[in-house]
């Protein structure tokens, strides 16, 4: 028989319900211990530990205090430096502890700090240079910034700059004497003496002014938010603001050091700063060879005063002050010498010094441009009229655009007039000259304005019309690089002024292109007509005016070379060549009656208008272009003496001098060509073989 159990086994109720009820209790309280335990340890937290733990979060911070980079040398082709930095150690000290009067514990640590000023300036009074200022407690106090009115805490202060050797070796070994010492190796900027082409290799001004410059713009914007400390640049670092030193800033610049110093929530130093030393900057070989230079730039200024003091054309030309010159090889485009006169010293922009209207005036580069070396009496500028400089292309464009033959004949009369039948305007030869039957290659040695006028001015029109006839004559001006930029990456360049363009100046397409044929109507700059004259010898290429050879690093290697470049060729018969250059044989060039080598020349006399005692006048320019040897061409040349009178008397003479200064250091045949010196002279010795600098 199957038993059942008994009913009291079987829970009531009421039991399964209390035990219920004391779980939810046991869970609530132990839940409610749960909630005390964790508000308990937020109040330690934020009360007890809080402080120590925004210390430890913020602590540890890595603040970098940038170091200016060391700047490297602009070098001659003869391996002159003409830019170049020298080491100026500076001592630098990092606040390790707060001494400002302000704080309770700065007020305790504050002997400390001025304990060590004392020791400094025993120290400078001992192994510094005596000739300098000597360095006293108030001063090392002032540097040391104590109150933090200059600097942040944790910023290093520069105590003294231009360390001796002595000082250094001290500090070097008594650092444990001076908290927070550092020796830094700075730069200072240096030109030389001579002033050898300052104008091409520019100045330093300080980063914070020079922000009107794009390029400084955009790095100022981009300092914001620049990782790498050594891009970055400070206010106070220099900058190159002009010529090669702005045009390889990048290259010359190097990367900025910094020490990098950690710091406590209140911005003072919490640890040893560690210093990233600045890396030196790549060295720049420029294309200018000094000896060159020099001769050049002297040789304008002794023309100059033999113009004010000697009567050319039956007068002085006391108003010719300024003088401009470009030689450029014809082979390789190096710029040998570039010569904007007069010039200034450039270390007056590093030094600080006081700097004058004259140095402002000087300070841009005229054979770029039409601002620099000042201007002439009656305000003229380095970009003025070519005059008959221009004649060799003008007899290159008929030619090509079969307006004559190369034996074709002209009538020169002494005059062309343009304009209608009964109120024509009558253009002249120089002086009214009348040179009767000419063929080309004689138009451009006699200088004839009536054949380029009638032979080619003329024609154009009436090839092409009035408007067509300008812009065929443009297109050829800037083939040949006049009224674009030359291409030598120079800061500031000019592409020149197309008057012709502005034909209702001119009155009509015609006189526009009547007298652009003759060198009236397009103002260049002297590098232009440099470049010009290259593509004349070589025969149809416009190679880009190089300034520069290579770059290298601080141990001597090659990190970038620049060739010959050419920026665009024509393609003309070699016949048309050769009647140009055989035209381009400008005679009565009293400066170079004993020059040795035949050579290919074009005088120029441009005609400007200014107002004298209330009464405008025609004033002359005096413009020469040239390049030697004719037929082996290796240097080119161009000068421009603004209000110089003719070309033949005011620039020509300098040219001569420059072709002399090449042949000597390099050689126009290839073979340098040193002068004898007086001893050797004297004993009748043999002249010495230079080398190739």
């Amino acid at each position: 028989m199957i038993g059942f159990k008994p009913y009291k086994d079987v829970p009531d109720e009421s039991e399964i319900r209390r035990k219920f009820h004391g779980r939810i209790n046991i869970f609530f309280f132990s839940a409610f211990l749960i909630f005390c335990v964790i508000i308990v340890r937020m109040a330690i937290l934020q009360f007890v530990e809080g402080p120590e733990l925004a210390s430890q979060e913020t602590g540890g911070e890595q603040k970098h205090f940038p170091l200016q980079p060391i700047r490297g040398s602009i070098i001659d082709a003869s391996g002159t430096k003409l830019a170049y930095s020298t080491a100026s150690n500076s001592l630098y000290i990092t606040l390790m502890k707060d001494y400002s009067k302000k704080t309770d514990k700065g007020k305790e640590n504050r002997p400390e700090a001025e304990e060590m000023a004392k020791r400094l300036v025993q120290a400078f009074n001992k192994y510094g240079d005596p000739n300098l200022e000597p360095m006293t407690v108030k001063k090392v106090i002032e540097a040391l910034d104590l109150e933090y009115i200059k600097q942040h805490g944790y910023e290093p202060r520069r105590i003294k700059s231009d360390l001796t050797k002595e000082e250094i070796a001290y500090f070097m070994e008594n650092r444990a004497k001076f908290p927070g010492i550092q020796i830094v190796e700075e730069n200072v900027r240096h030109y030389d003496p001579d002033t050898v082409a300052v104008q091409t290799i520019g100045y330093l001004r300080k980063f914070k002014g020079s922000k009107s410059v794009k390029v400084y713009e955009e790095i100022d914007q981009s300092n914001k938010d620049q990782d790498n400390p050594g891009m970055i640049y400070t206010e106070e670092e220099s900058v190159g603001y002009d010529g090669l030193e702005r045009m390889y800033q990048e290259e010359l610049r190097g990367k900025s050091g910094y020490l990098s110093i950690p710091i406590n929530p209140q911005n003072m130093v919490d640890g040893v700063p560690t210093m990233v030393a600045p890396e030196k900057g790549h060295n720049i070989h420029t294309t200018i060879h000094k000896d060159i230079q020099l001769a050049t730039e002297q040789a304008i200024m002794d023309q100059l005063q033999y113009l004010h003091t000697h009567p050319v054309s039956g007068k002085l030309h006391k108003d010719a002050v300024t003088g401009y010159a470009v030689a450029m090889e014809v082979d390789t485009g190096h710029v040998v010498a570039m010569a904007s006169m007069p010039d200034y010293d450039p270390n007056v922009w590093e030094s600080g010094g006081k700097i004058t209207q004259d140095v402002v005036d000087a300070s841009g580069n005229g054979t770029i441009t039409i601002y620099g070396s000042g201007r002439s009496g009656n305000g003229f500028e380095s970009m003025i009229f070519l005059g008959s400089v221009i004649k060799p292309l003008t007899v290159l464009i008929g030619l090509n655009e079969g307006l004559f033959g190369i034996n074709d004949t002209y009538p020169d009369q002494g005059y062309a007039t343009i304009g209608r039948e009964g109120s024509e305007t009558r253009i002249s030869n120089s002086s009214g000259h009348r040179n009767g039957p000419i063929k080309p290659q004689l138009a451009i040695q006699q200088s004839s304005n009536a054949f380029m006028i009638d032979m080619i001015g003329k024609r154009l029109v009436s090839k092409y019309g009035g408007e067509k006839g300008v812009t065929v004559w443009d297109e050829y001006m800037e083939k040949f690089g006049l009224g674009v930029v030359t291409g030598s990456g120079l800061p500031n360049e000019h592409k020149g002024l197309k008057n012709y363009t502005d034909t209702k100046a001119a009155g009509s397409n015609l006189a526009a292109l009547a007298y652009a044929s003759f060198g009236q109507q397009g103002k260049y700059t002297p590098l232009q007509l440099a470049q010009y004259t290259v593509m004349l010898a070589n025969e149809g290429k416009r190679i880009k005016p190089q300034l520069v050879s290579q770059i290298t690093d601080q141990d001597g290697n090659v990190v970038k070379e620049f060739g010959r470049e050419i920026l665009n060729e024509v393609d003309f018969p070699k016949t048309y060549w050769q009647t140009i250059k055989r035209g381009m044989n400008t005679q009565g060039l009293a400066a170079f009656d004993d020059f040795k080598y035949d050579f290919a020349r074009k005088t120029g006399t441009s005609e400007q208008e200014a107002k004298v005692n209330g009464t405008w006048k025609k004033i002359d320019n005096g413009v020469f272009i040239a390049f030697a040897p004719r037929d082996n061409p290796k240097l080119a040349v161009a000068v421009v003496v603004p209000e110089g009178g003719f070309g033949s008397q005011s620039a020509a003479p300098i040219a001569r001098k420059i072709f002399d200064a090449y042949d000597e250091v390099y050689g126009l045949d290839g073979t340098p060509h040193p002068k004898k010196t007086e001893e050797q002279t004297k004993d009748g010795g043999e002249e010495e073989t230079g080398d190739n600098r």
